[in-house]
């Protein structure tokens, strides 16, 4: 079946390997557009040319016959997005105003919003409050967007005119009273604020377009669209575990709007779902309650769980179906991609969280945030396969044992498991 327009997003807390199965998809795509988030994460792809982490840029990119978009629901560190390009293009990845197209109506995130994380995140660690932030603005760009105190994109194209410069100068009063008052900065001055969105708009005016009317028209006349998801569906602002969430929605449902198309319909979601669970940054996370730490770390160090933006070491644990069955269920999932079901070859029994216990009783449900950190994981396990299944690309050939897990997941979060990974590289697939 030819799908016209498909999501592709996280059903956990982010960094499920989206990128490398938007990699795969991409093979068959016209146009991969991101929808939503901004440098805040990252996207792994393992190609011929090696591996490369992606966290503004579609991995689509790695197709030299693929259009790729930023969308409109975006937030866009325009020097980080300068140097992700520059480094690419370094290693012979073309990125040109035919392959990539930014919305002139995401966000920018400006200068001083890096800045304002950073402090707000020292100011709350102080306090034992931090979030775990990347401390990467997102928040504060997404916070500005909606006080409709920062500039999208298409406003570089307007620099000289009035109305832009009136703006400016409003936008960085404000700012500069919150700077000053909140953390005792140093003001910025206009010429330098006016100075820098100048440079940007050099760097990246032929870049800027419509890029609705552009997915529109390629829609209307039959390409296939793939929309890229950033984090997962428990780093949702609405229905993850707020107030440890991303700061936009992560949800396929958002996937048309946020990429610039919102009057069309999605009709296909792919979710990405890792063999067991992990996770970046503060919040509840059951499963890292599961097991002992000696046995998360040796699984960290076994799938090398370190965040691809960041570099943190992530939290581990045992899959967790209570979880990923909320996942798949608020994102739509039509089918789910499977990764790293290599890593847990060195297992011999494979736990898994099955239930929750709360106060006392268990439950197939997953809670309201207040009530997860109270949650007990209620467990079972699986016989383990131990053997290298990297080199296995039919699904009947896997261990009986590999497949059991498989049909286990599949059945009990009520998604089939469309694909199955057993390594990062492009051809480690299985296909079901």
């Amino acid at each position: 079946m030819k799908f016209m327009l498909t999501a592709v997003t996280g059903i956990n807390w982010g960094d499920e390997g989206k990128g490398r199965v938007i990699d795969l998809l991409a093979e068959n795509a016209d146009i991969v557009a991101r929808y939503q988030g901004g440098n805040n994460a990252g996207h792994t792809v393992v190609t011929e040319k090696g591996k490369f982490i992606l966290n503004l840029l579609p991995s689509g990119i790695l197709h030299p016959e693929v259009t790729c978009v930023l969308g409109t629901g975006m937030v866009i560190d325009l020097e980080h997005l300068a140097g992700e390009m520059e480094a690419i293009e370094a290693r012979g990845v073309k990125v040109e105003p035919e392959n990539l197209k930014l919305s002139d109506k995401a966000t920018i995130s400006m200068p001083w919003h890096k800045v304002q994380d950073g402090l707000e995140e020292d100011r709350l660690a102080k306090k034992g409050g931090a979030f775990g932030s990347t401390r990467r603005g997102i928040a504060y760009a997404y916070s500005d967007k909606y006080r409709k105190k920062t500039l999208r994109l298409g406003d570089l194209l307007h620099l000289d005119e009035e109305r832009t410069q009136n703006r400016l100068h409003m936008i960085l009063d404000a700012k500069n009273m919150e700077l000053a008052g909140c953390y005792h900065q140093e003001p910025m001055s206009y010429d330098a604020l006016l100075n820098w969105c100048r440079q940007q708009a050099a760097y990246f005016a032929p870049f800027i377009c419509d890029v609705g009317a552009f997915l529109q028209q390629a829609h209307d006349s039959g390409k296939r669209i793939v929309l890229e998801a950033q984090l997962g569906a428990m780093r949702d602002i609405d229905y993850g575990i707020f107030p440890f969430t991303s700061s936009s929605n992560t949800l396929a449902a958002y996937a048309p709007l946020g990429a610039g198309i919102p009057n069309c319909k999605l009709d296909h979601v792919v979710g990405v779902l890792k063999a067991y669970s992990t996770c970046v940054g503060a919040g509840p996370f059951a499963a890292e309650n599961a097991m002992d730490e000696a046995w998360n770390e040796k699984l960290r160090k076994a799938g090398g769980e370190y965040g691809a933006a960041t570099g943190r070491p992530r939290r581990v644990g045992p899959i967790d179906i209570v979880a990923t069955r909320y996942g798949c269920q608020i994102q739509g999932a039509t089918e789910v991609a499977l990764t790293k079901l290599d890593v847990l070859s060195y297992m011999t029994k494979i736990p898994i969280c099955e239930q929750y216990e709360v106060d006392g009783e268990k439950t197939d449900d997953f809670p309201f945030t207040a009530v997860i950190g109270k949650a007990k994981p209620v467990m079972t396990s699986m016989p383990g396969w131990n053997c290298d299944i990297s080199g296995v690309r039919k699904y009947e050939d896997l261990p009986v044992e590999a497949r059991n897990y498989v049909e286990y997941i599949e059945k009990q979060i009520g998604c089939h498991i469309s694909y199955v990974s057993v390594g990062a590289k492009r051809d480690e697939i299985i296909y079901r």
